[in-house]
């Protein structure tokens, strides 16, 4: 049965996604899963993951350092004041995706995530409203599951509530992906020599409110 996990050269076991690239193991090793609450990551991670539907995260991953110059480095305030000008230098931009859709759709949530912090104070607060139940979440997180579940019933959720509000390119699987790897959920597979660490933290972790 294949489990998920595959071995370095220790034999350390580790999910399969990262195929043991070095930057893509980095990724997985030291942020893949650790609950944030900084609203400038959260912002920036819920944007890159709509840059990345159609493509993969290890493409967006490898231009992340791009997309941190051409959108003022997610800050809020300033992404919102983008204009056409800026639309312009961003479709000009080769170390970036240059997707008009995208590219508005960024700016766009930039002001909507404007109004969710002077409604709730953060978008942290905001988001960890969405932590799933414990009775959401797989009884155990294998291959089989993780397989299974690219949305969840709060993905959903979430999606739509987002929309509601006026963001764009917040599709369930979307959501799904921002929710593992900012830590609302843990789906490191057992048996990942992550899997437990991300317990913990989670474990000792404060949520915002």
């Amino acid at each position: 049965m294949d489990t998920g996990l595959i071995a370095d050269e220790t034999g350390a076991l580790r999910c399969f996604w990262h195929g043991g690239l070095a930057d893509y193991q980095r990724y997985h090793d030291e942020e893949w899963g650790r609950p944030v609450t900084d609203d400038t990551r959260l912002f920036e991670k819920i944007c890159l993951e709509g840059f990345q539907s159609g493509l993969s995260w290890l493409t967006i991953l490898r231009k992340r350092e791009n997309f941190r110059a051409a959108f003022a480095g997610f800050d809020l305030a300033k992404v919102a004041l983008f204009d056409e000008a800026d639309i312009a230098r961003c479709l000009a931009d080769p170390g970036i995706v240059r997707h008009r859709g995208k590219i508005v759709s960024t700016i766009n949530n930039a002001r909507r995530a404007l109004d969710l912090k002077a409604e709730f104070g953060s978008l942290a607060a905001y988001f960890w409203r969405f932590e799933p139940d414990a009775s959401e979440r797989p009884a155990s997180m294998d291959y089989a599951a993780l397989r299974a579940n690219p949305t969840s019933p709060t993905s959903i959720r979430l999606s739509k509530e987002l929309k509601k509000r006026g963001w764009t390119f917040v599709g369930p699987t979307t959501v799904y992906a921002f929710m593992q790897a900012m830590g609302l959920v843990n789906d490191h597979l057992e048996g990942c020599i992550c899997r437990e660490k991300i317990e913990r933290l989670r474990n000792e972790f404060s949520r915002p409110t």
